[in-house]
C-alpha cells in the first residue's frame, strides 16, 4: 500500500519499489511507474497501484481419482504482473487518493482465476488416475499438466500476468482411505521387523549355544586335565613309595650288615676277652695253687673285708662275746697245731 500524507489540501504520495503507480490527471496519464514520489490534489487524481513483486498462491482442492476416491491436492502457484498497464486496465487496482487503499480486491480475483484454472486441469488429470497411481506418480503429472494449462489459458496474458512455477505439495486421500492404504505397509514392516527380531533371537539362541558348548567343552578338557592330574599324582606317589621302599631296603641292607659286621666284632671282641679272662683266670689259679694256705687265708680275709659293708659303730652284748670267747677258745689249738 502506498503512503499519502497530507500538505494543506494537497496530496503525497510515496510508493514501494515492487508497486507500479499509475497517475491519471483530468484523464490523462500523468505519472506511471514502480517506486514513484509525486505531489497531487486528490480530487483530479485517478491513482492505481499495482504489485510487480512474485506473490505465492497457496491451493488446496478436493479431486476424484478414476477409481471414484476422493483426494485433496495441495499446490502452491507463483506469478506476477509483467504488464501493470494491461492489469490496470482489465482488473480494478485504483487505490484512493486519500488513503492510498485498494477500492476493490484484484489479488482475489487473481487467485480465484488462478485456482480455478489449476483445478480444473487437476481434475482432468486425476480423474483418469486410479487412486494408487496417483499417489505414486499424480504429483509430477499434476504438475506439469498445471504448468502448461495456465501457460495455454489465454486470459492470464490478456489480464498481464505471468506464471513463474507451480509446485505441487501433496495429494492426500481420506483420513480413512489412507490408513487401509497404510496397512499393508504396516503389515510388511511389521512382518520385517519381526524377522529382524526373530533373526536377532535367533542369532543370540545360537550365541547362547556357542557359549554353552564352549563352557561344556571347557569344563570337559578340565575334567580331563584333573584326571591326568590325579593320574599323574598316582604315579608320582607310586613312584615316591618305590623310591622310599627302595631306600628303607637300602638302608635295612646296611643296617643289617653294620649289624652283622658289629655283632661279629662283638663276638670276635667277647672271644678274645673271654681267652684273655681265662688265661687270667689260669694264671690267677696257677698263681694260688703254688701258694701256701696260710697267704690263701690271708688272701681271703682282705678280700672279705673289701667287701664287707662300712661298720661305724659295733656293740658287743654279754652273751655274743662269750660264746666268741669260746670259738676263738676251741680253735687255738688247732690253729697252733
Amino acid at each position: 500500500m502506498a503512503d499519502i500524507t497530507r500538505r494543506f489540501g494537497w496530496r503525497h504520495l510515496r510508493s514501494a519499489p515492487t508497486a507500479h503507480i499509475r497517475h491519471h490527471k483530468r484523464g490523462r496519464l500523468a505519472h506511471d511507474g514502480p517506486g514513484l514520489s509525486f505531489w497531487y490534489r486528490s480530487l483530479s487524481a485517478a491513482l492505481s497501484e499495482v504489485p510487480v513483486n512474485d506473490r505465492e498462491l497457496a491451493m488446496a482442492f478436493h479431486a476424484r481419482t478414476s477409481d471414484f476416491q476422493d483426494v485433496t491436492v495441495q499446490a502452491t502457484v507463483t506469478y506476477r504482473i509483467s504488464d501493470p498497464a494491461e492489469a490496470a486496465a482489465r482488473l480494478d487496482f485504483s487505490v484512493d487518493p486519500d488513503t492510498g487503499v485498494w477500492r476493490g480486491a484484484p489479488l482475489e480475483q487473481i487467485a480465484t482465476l488462478l485456482t480455478e484454472t489449476a483445478q480444473q486441469h487437476t481434475l482432468d488429470v486425476l480423474a483418469r488416475t486410479a487412486l494408487a497411481e496417483a499417489l505414486v506418480d499424480g504429483v509430477a503429472s499434476v504438475r506439469d499438466r498445471v504448468a502448461a494449462g495456465l501457460a495455454a489459458e489465454p486470459r492470464l496474458p490478456a489480464t498481464g500476468i505471468d506464471v513463474v512455477a507451480v509446485r505441487v505439495v501433496a495429494i492426500r486421500p481420506e483420513a480413512e482411505v489412507e490408513r487401509a492404504l497404510r496397512t499393508p505397509a504396516r503389515e510388511q514392516i511389521q512382518q520385517e521387523a519381526d524377522r529382524a527380531t526373530y533373526e536377532r533371537r535367533a542369532v543370540a539362541v545360537e550365541r547362547e549355544r556357542a557359549i554353552a558348548e564352549n563352557e561344556l567343552a571347557s569344563q570337559i578338557e578340565l575334567a580331563r586335565r584333573e584326571e591326568q592330574l590325579v593320574e599323574q599324582r598316582g604315579t608320582n606317589t607310586r613312584r615316591e613309595a618305590e623310591e622310599n621302599a627302595a631306600a628303607d631296603g637300602v638302608r635295612a641292607e646296611a643296617e643289617a650288615a653294620r649289624k652283622v659286621r658289629l655283632a661279629r666284632a662283638e663276638a670276635e671282641a667277647a672271644r678274645e676277652v673271654g681267652a684273655a679272662r681265662a688265661e687270667s683266670q689260669a694264671a690267677w689259679l696257677r698263681v694260688h695253687g703254688e701258694v701256701d694256705a696260710a697267704t690263701l687265708h690271708a688272701l681271703a680275709a682282705t678280700r672279705l673285708a673289701e667287701n664287707l659293708p662300712r661298720i661305724d659303730s659295733l656293740t658287743l652284748s654279754p652273751d655274743v662275746l662269750t660264746g666268741l670267747l669260746s670259738k676263738l677258745g676251741s680253735a687255738g689249738p688247732d690253729t697252733r697245731a
